[in-house]
């Protein structure tokens, strides 16, 4: 049933309580509840497994691996809070005789922003939704968070959101850090959105969604920030030198990323640009053959697969696009059918339509006369989560132009490989330029995601005790100090 108004002000009064407390919790603590929690969502077991499957029609070992994936994510914050140095505690002494006037003493850290609406995804029941990337990251930083579960897996939602519950307890945590509601309707979303006690966004979803809940944030009395990830087609380049030499290796490398999944990936690979050559005839030949094999499966929920089908169908009957490979079998109203498509550059170029994602599995091939209409195609792209070049190493230097044209259209830059398959660690940037993410400064995953929901504060000549411990000059954490006009890390 869908969260009223009154509960969802009750739930962000209880969080802003929650929040007074919580925010000046030790990173020792912060790193026991983390654990615990993902302790508790370990200690569900097959219950928890079994009814993601029955939730989302995904395997059993995409289940297993993606609760893997949530709870280690869990225990590589815990070690990040615990350490310390997130908060990047600098200080400056005072220099009381410094001429021409003196310096007072300034010491600056990160501290958290205050309560957080997460909105659970659709396409990852676990990484990406009740304890995903947003909700443990806020938590980390000292946030309260409110879920919205998404309503393709509500069930799900609500055995994690009781398995963190337990953990708060454990702990003895405030109860209210955490609150899990309920809401189909957009209202939900809005009315979560616009409340006056939450100070930021967490969205995994559309782009549709996620600009509107931008939008919202934007137009409130108090702006706030939305970290919302939305739309990628993920281009992949392919350099004609090495397509000639490894065309059947990259078909096969790029049919298994195209597939995997039934495609239900914001980081597949849903565009490939190439030279129109023999071997790009070579390598969609293969292709070909490699998609032919897929059948078709069944998809997360109805509402993905009719947008795959109404958005496969509006790609096709575009001027220019032709069918390269589909799935042999037929494919019901609950199932991707796998397919590749081709265009001419020129008709690419002249139709936005071409550079929008159909999410699920499908990619399209975007036939380019030479190398200068390549780079006009790379160069027309919007922003992406991703980029990937696959070309030899002689070659990749020969074209190393194209990469100062990446760099501006991508939040993770990748050659000779395949955009799916996002590692969890502090290195990962799973981000980019709109309309890939609405803020293209930080990352969704790894440490650094924990950043989006913390803000820097400076403490000017303030009296020893009332300073945070991060920043008192006994304290061992990592700290940078200021000395005779270098930088020195204590």
């Amino acid at each position: 049933m869908d969260a009223t108004k009154e509960e969802i002000n009750i739930a962000l009064h209880e969080a802003q309580v929650a929040f007074l407390s919580y925010k000046n919790t030790s990173g020792k603590k912060k790193a026991e509840l983390l654990r615990a929690i993902a302790q508790e969502i370990d200690a569900l077991g097959n219950t928890l497994v079994e009814t993601v499957m029955r939730e989302t029609n995904l395997p059993e070992a995409r289940v297993i691996s993606e609760r893997a994936r949530t709870t280690g994510h869990c225990r590589m914050f815990a070690d990040l809070v615990e350490e310390g140095s997130w908060v990047e505690a600098r200080i400056d002494t005072a220099q009381p005789n410094r001429t021409p006037a003196p310096k007072p003493d300034l010491r600056k850290m990160l501290i958290p922003i205050g309560p957080v609406v997460v909105f659970g995804a659709a396409n990852f029941p676990l990484a990406y939704s009740t304890m995903g990337g947003d909700s443990v990251s806020a938590l980390a930083a000292g946030c309260p968070v409110i879920v919205k579960a998404h309503p393709a897996h509500a069930e799900t939602s609500g055995l994690v959101a009781q398995a963190i519950q337990r953990a708060i307890t454990r702990t003895g945590m405030p109860k209210n850090i955490f609150q899990h509601l309920y809401g189909k309707s957009f209202e939900v979303g809005q009315a979560l959105v616009n409340h006056p006690l939450t100070k930021a966004v967490g969205f995994t979803g559309s782009l549709a969604g996620g600009k509107a809940l931008f939008d919202i944030a934007s137009r409130r009395a108090e702006p706030i920030p939305v970290f919302a990830e939305m739309s990628s087609i993920n281009p992949v380049i392919l350099l004609p030198d090495s397509l000639e030499k490894d065309f059947e290796k990259t078909a096969l490398l790029l049919a298994a990323s195209i597939t995997q999944g039934v495609g239900q990936f914001c980081t597949n690979p849903g565009l490939i640009i190439a030279q129109d050559n023999s071997a790009l005839e070579k390598f969609t030949t293969k292709l070909h053959d490699e998609i032919n094999k897929v059948l078709p499966a069944t998809m997360l929920h109805q509402g993905i697969a009719d947008n795959y089908h109404k958005r496969l169908d509006q790609t096709l009957s575009q001027q220019g696009v032709k069918v390269e490979a589909q799935s042999d079998s037929k494919a019901s109203s609950m199932q991707g059918q796998s397919l590749i498509a081709s265009v001419p550059a020129s008709e690419f170029l002249k139709n936005h339509l071409l550079a929008e994602e159909v999410f699920g599995p499908f990619s399209l091939i975007v036939k380019c006369k030479n190398l200068q209409e390549l780079h006009a195609v790379v160069s027309h792209n919007s922003g992406q989560l991703t980029a990937s070049v696959i070309g030899s190493e002689v070659e990749i230097e020969k074209h190393k132009n194209l990469f100062n044209v990446l760099i501006e259209k991508a939040g993770r830059l990748i050659v000779n490989g395949v955009p799916t398959g996002v590692e969890v660690c502090p290195s990962q940037n799973h981000g980019g330029p709109f309309p890939s993410t609405t803020d293209s400064r930080f990352t969704a995953v790894g440490t650094d995601a924990i950043k989006r929901f913390a803000r820097p504060v400076a403490f000017q000549n303030f009296p020893h005790a009332l300073l945070p411990d991060e920043l008192k000059n006994e304290n061992p954490l990592k700290i940078w100090r200021y000395s005779n006009s270098e930088w020195g890390k204590n």
